[in-house]
């Protein structure tokens, strides 16, 4: 039977965690991550959990304050952070109802979590870390009634594009996924041409699976507005995933380019 206690503390959600640990998956996750030398996740910790164990964990603990959630994100665990995450994830989606949307104890509430979540940023220090959680509350507040205008969130956007950190630039592209669902692509054509020449593999692969959802999502002729623009000069990477949901035959057309 699946324990269902709630975790009120960041002490309790931790020892939970490490009971769950697996030197043999740690491991695997270890290379899967790239944390040797050199590589992207240099120096990052793994406890050896699954995505959905830590999930699991994550409900029981959707009650933590602020500062116990600031515990997990400063550990040096990978999935305790992960596990800060996603209680943020759910704390903010309660406050995302249909009833709640204007209210405004919620909108401050709302606030309080992006603020938070920005101002630890840095927690999130992989790609899966930014993908589980930057849409969710970054991308679904854009889109939400809030104390800041919509020059001020657009702002924020661009200061995570601009920034040295890998990491919050991966947030300000895949944070468009989001309004993407509501067929606003206005912040995925930004912030794919923002980080079009960017060098790392990572960011490649995240505007051109922005792209293609814009695609998918939206409109196919949206997405070909923006290839026949950049196409010439894309990393082929981003290019290959932008166009997976074309005909083999239009895929070869963009790929001669």
């Amino acid at each position: 039977m699946v324990n269902q206690t709630s975790l009120n503390r960041a002490d309790e959600v931790i020892a939970c965690l490490q009971s769950l640990g697996d030197d043999k998956q740690a491991q695997h996750l270890m290379r899967f991550f790239k944390t040797a030398p050199g590589e992207y996740g240099y120096g990052d910790k793994f406890l050896g959990i699954k995505v959905p164990e830590t999930r699991r964990v994550a409900a029981r603990s959707k009650r933590l304050p602020l500062g116990e959630i600031e515990r997990l994100l400063a550990s040096q665990w990978h999935e305790v952070r992960l596990c800060g995450l996603l209680v943020l994830v759910a704390q903010f989606e309660a406050l995302c109802s249909k009833r709640l949307l204007d209210d405004a104890t919620a909108i401050v509430k709302r606030d309080e979590i992006v603020d938070f979540y920005l101002h630890h940023a840095q927690s999130a220090n992989n790609w899966d870390l930014v993908d589980l959680s930057v849409y969710k509350i970054l991308g679904r507040w854009l889109l939400l009634p809030s104390k800041y205008s919509d020059e001020e969130k657009l702002g924020t956007l661009d200061r995570l594009a601009g920034s040295d950190n890998l990491w919050e630039q991966r947030m300000s592209i895949v944070c468009t996924m989001e309004p993407l669902k509501h067929g606003n692509v206005s912040y995925t054509w930004r912030y794919a041409e923002w980080h079009v020449l960017h060098d790392h593999d990572l960011m490649h692969k995240a505007v051109g699976w922005l792209l293609r959802e814009m695609g998918k999502r939206v409109s196919m002729d949206e997405l070909r507005k923006f290839l026949e623009i950049h196409s010439h000069h894309m990393p082929r990477t981003a290019l290959r995933y932008a166009i997976e949901h074309m005909s083999d035959e239009e895929r070869k057309q963009w790929m001669q380019r």
